[in-house]
């Protein structure tokens, strides 16, 4: 893993399909800062100045692109061995906070050479605006790299907005979220959302406000101590 960061005019060799580093399995999607961090590089291009950047600066792309390469791979190692949270945040600390360090001075310096207006310049604008929530991860080790957990859970949200946009009155969108967020912690867990469901709602009128908690998806997981298999819909 390099030492030092590298002045801009010596960054390697540009991007060539045999430069990229493996991609991790989870790092198709990432924050919206690391998106743009990632100028760039992985599977999906973010936007047109994304692009336009890759094209037109491919040496500092390939650098970035393997600086970032070394984020996942620690990521990639740290899932492989089910690591827990305090074993996540102590190799982070290890071995990310450096790295980030790193992109965060090399990209300081770069700045100073491209336009604000610039494809490279409104990138590496936004993501030092960003810096304190890409940073994030590193301080919590029950925080993800990205959010790709996200975007999947809420996929069939996005996709079916359009078809529930008029759903009641203007609380329905909270209840919506809570709703939301009740049936994808159960598809998290394994549970079938509609057993979970059934028997919570048979309960509740009877449980007291000091149960609640038992009627989290995670305490009624733990308290039948089987995962019932997923049923989707057909």
């Amino acid at each position: 893993m390099p030492g030092k960061t590298p002045s801009p005019p010596t960054f390697a060799a540009p991007c060539k399909a045999t430069a990229t580093p493996p991609t991790p399995p989870s790092c198709a999607n990432t924050t919206p800062a690391l998106e743009t961090l990632a100028i760039i590089a992985y599977r999906q291009p973010v936007t047109r100045a994304d692009i336009e950047a890759r094209e037109t600066t491919p040496r500092t792309c390939a650098w970035l692109l393997r600086q970032i390469g070394h984020l996942y791979q620690i990521e990639h190692k740290l899932r492989e061995n089910g690591a827990g949270p305090r074993l996540r945040h102590a190799v982070r600390a290890a071995q990310s906070t450096m790295i980030l360090r790193r992109i965060h001075t090399a990209m300081q310096r770069i700045r100073a050479r491209h336009l604000p207006q610039s494809a490279m310049g409104r990138a590496i604008t936004y993501t030092l605006q960003q810096w304190p929530a890409l940073e994030r991860f590193l301080t919590d080790g029950r925080i993800e790299i990205d959010n790709n957990g996200v975007e999947n859970a809420i996929r069939p949200t996005a996709i079916g907005k359009k078809n529930w946009l008029f759903i009641g009155a203007a609380d329905a969108g909270q209840r919506a979220a809570i709703l939301y967020t009740i049936i994808e912690s159960c598809r998290r867990r394994s549970l079938d959302p509609l057993a979970y469901l059934r028997d919570i709602l048979t309960r509740l009128p009877q449980m007291t406000t000091t149960q609640i908690p038992e009627a989290t998806p995670q305490a009624w997981a733990k308290a039948h101590h089987t995962r019932h298999p997923l049923q989707r819909a057909s």
